[in-house]
């Protein structure tokens, strides 16, 4: 791992070419409910990468900062038609601090799993808390571990296979510890790609935003508001600062 983390100048180039991540079906829901959240305040990204939320958030008038650790991510976004009405940080946005307040902070695509350590993830939501006015909430988006689809005594689950993509995970239950691979066809050639997460579960969130002086807000299983349920395959979560 280099300075950009797991984004490194190889991924970043290729970032952008999952049409379906950036299908307007996807981004349009997370864009009008950030939106509506955020009224006339500011948001904050964190892990902003190459601007697949916040241009479009931009674009519809919200005043957009964003955290990023890796700089191929943040070079690949300046290049974007929109880019320079959106401020920047390079860091780790588990505690990289700005000297700004914001109506929302977000954190989306799982990318709260790129901290790999349960104490990453706890300064993460204490960074958020610093970041946000009285009242503001932090959003995530994250999925729900697969666990109940590991075949017995095994480690792997293949959650995508077509074409141009297997995407397999490898969990290590006894740590929280998923690594995720990738393999995919670019310009006719095979690249993989691997990088270790660190899984959560919702009831161990809520723990840390209750470390962090938030509670719970809402909790439904997608952005158009379905219902989480036993069957969700991931959230959307928020969680409110306290006023006092």
């Amino acid at each position: 791992m280099n300075d950009d983390g797991y984004f490194d100048e190889r991924v970043a180039a290729v970032y952008d070419d999952d049409a379906e991540m950036f299908d307007p079906k996807i981004v349009d829901p997370i864009v009008d409910f950030l939106i509506n959240l955020t009224g006339d305040g500011k948001a904050l990204e964190f892990g902003i990468g190459t601007g697949r939320i916040a241009l479009p958030l931009a674009r519809l008038g919200v005043a957009v900062h964003g955290i990023e650790i890796s700089k191929a991510m943040i070079a690949k976004l300046e290049t974007k038609s929109g880019s320079t009405d959106i401020g920047v940080t390079i860091g780790d946005f588990a505690t990289t601090l700005i000297d700004e307040s914001f109506s929302v902070v977000y954190l989306v695509f799982n990318t709260i799993m790129n901290l790999t350590m349960q104490s990453a993830q706890v300064a993460c939501f204490r960074n958020a808390a610093v970041h946000l006015e009285p009242g503001g909430c932090f959003v995530i988006e994250v999925m729900v571990p697969r666990l109940q689809q590991l075949p017995c005594g095994e480690r792997f689950v293949t959650y995508d296979l077509n074409d141009n993509h297997w995407g397999i995970d490898e969990y290590d239950v006894a740590t929280q510890g998923l690594r995720s691979h990738h393999l995919r066809i670019v310009n006719g050639n095979a690249e993989r790609f691997s990088a270790p997460f660190r899984y959560v579960w919702p009831a161990e969130l809520d723990l840390m935003a209750q470390l962090a002086g938030m509670t719970l807000k809402e909790r439904s299983g997608g952005w158009k508001g379905e219902p989480f349920t036993n069957t969700s395959t991931g959230h959307v979560s928020v969680w409110s600062k306290s006023r006092g």
